[in-house]
């Protein structure tokens, strides 16, 4: 059997997704040499950004497990160096940031940007309640303040003091009620302090929320993205090239109309829209009578405009501001409340759309015998 050639070997590698940068090795031009030898042994090695990356194993079993796959591969070995100095600056430049991330987000299996044409949407509710449900539903979850001007989740999920460091120099996120884990800008200055930075500030603050934050394992991390598409939205689209994104509009057709630029945004930096959220979408009296105060039918058309699914139409309730002023989600306080049950449909939609684990699989050796079969031999009836 003839043994695979290089590049058939380098478009296996294009599989091999380094989970921070959201891009192919292979693209980010970190794969440093390949040798196939006659035997059939493969022998890969990978540049990595630092020698103390926590996701080389990452690299290692992902290599191993594409490679294999070929025809005449008979054993696979993954090597590593570190890129130099001059290779980070090219691959800064071509990535566009001031600084390459050293494994903050490498465990974070979905990032999931939850936008809005305008405020005053719910936008910041339905972050910190989706948060809330996703980790009820028992998968980890995270939540990053973004919007640096008018933060919010600290008060919504009841957590806020000064965030402590790691011996890895990491800054540990809070944790609030339900396991979710916390970062806003807002546990940085004094209470209700107001921020008044420019667009290079907010760049390197949300840079460091997303690199410099020990997250860990996390099956999704939340950010409320600042309502619009000016700077905040055009960094994190840098910084997270796979990011997904979830629109939040209101029923009357003026919002679902600004609510379109969201997406509009999302589309020119190439993130792939998730869904799309109604919220206020109805109120319903003690009696039973309902009432449509913002109109009705924007979320959905919102939807069919952009050929994506409404994850759910989130009613007007009283409930659900009071908890979210006193820190305490409906989607815990109250699980049965019709807002709840709206909003954890809406948690289960994000979980059905998305991948719940990275590609990061054992390899087995390649073209192994099938174990034989074992167990006990029955009685043979005559």
């Amino acid at each position: 059997m003839s043994v695979p050639t290089q590049d058939k070997i380098t478009e296996k590698l294009r599989a091999v997704i380094d989970p921070e940068l959201r891009r192919s090795i292979v693209e980010l031009g970190m794969v440093r040499s390949i040798e196939v030898k006659d035997s059939g042994r493969v022998e890969v090695v990978v540049s990595l950004t630092t020698a103390g990356c926590p996701i080389r194993s990452h690299f290692e079993q992902a290599v191993a497990k594409q490679v294999s796959e070929l025809d005449g591969v008979t054993e696979v070995a993954v090597g590593f160096d570190v890129l130099s100095d001059e290779e980070k600056g090219n691959l800064q430049q071509t990535l566009g940031r001031g600084k390459l991330p050293e494994g903050a987000l490498a465990q974070v299996k979905n990032v999931i940007c939850v936008a809005s044409g305008k405020g005053g949407v719910g936008k910041s509710t339905m972050t910190a309640n989706l948060a809330a449900a996703l980790s009820a539903e028992g998968y980890p979850a995270g939540a990053l303040d973004c919007d640096v001007y008018g933060y919010s989740i600290p008060r919504m999920l009841g957590v806020n003091r000064k965030p402590e460091v790691n011996a890895e120099r990491k800054i540990l996120p809070l944790e609030a009620a339900g396991g979710v884990k916390v970062m806003s800008i807002g546990f940085f200055v004094e209470e209700n302090a107001a921020v008044v930075w420019r667009g290079p500030m907010l760049h390197k603050a949300i840079q460091q929320f997303l690199e410099d934050v020990a997250w860990d394992d996390l099956d999704y991390l939340l950010l409320d993205l600042p309502p619009g598409t000016g700077d905040v939205s055009m960094t994190l689209a840098q910084l997270l090239p796979q990011a997904r994104v979830v629109v939040v509009t209101t029923p009357q057709p003026a919002a679902q109309s600004v609510a379109r630029r969201a997406a509009e945004m999302a589309a020119k930096f190439d993130l792939e829209l998730l869904g799309a959220i109604e919220n206020m979408s109805g109120f319903t009296t003690p009696g039973g009578e309902r009432f449509t105060i913002f109109g009705e039918g924007g979320g959905q058309l919102l939807a069919d405009e952009l050929d994506i699914p409404l994850l759910g139409k989130v009613p007007l309730s009283e409930a659900l501001r009071e908890h979210a002023d006193s820190g305490t989600p409906l989607v815990t306080a109250e699980p049965d409340a019709p807002a709840s049950q709206a909003i954890r449909q809406a948690a289960r939609g994000i979980v059905a759309a998305t991948p719940q684990e990275l590609p990061v699989l054992q390899a087995a050796p390649a073209n192994t015998e099938p174990a034989p079969v074992g167990g006990t031999p029955l009685p043979v009836i005559q």
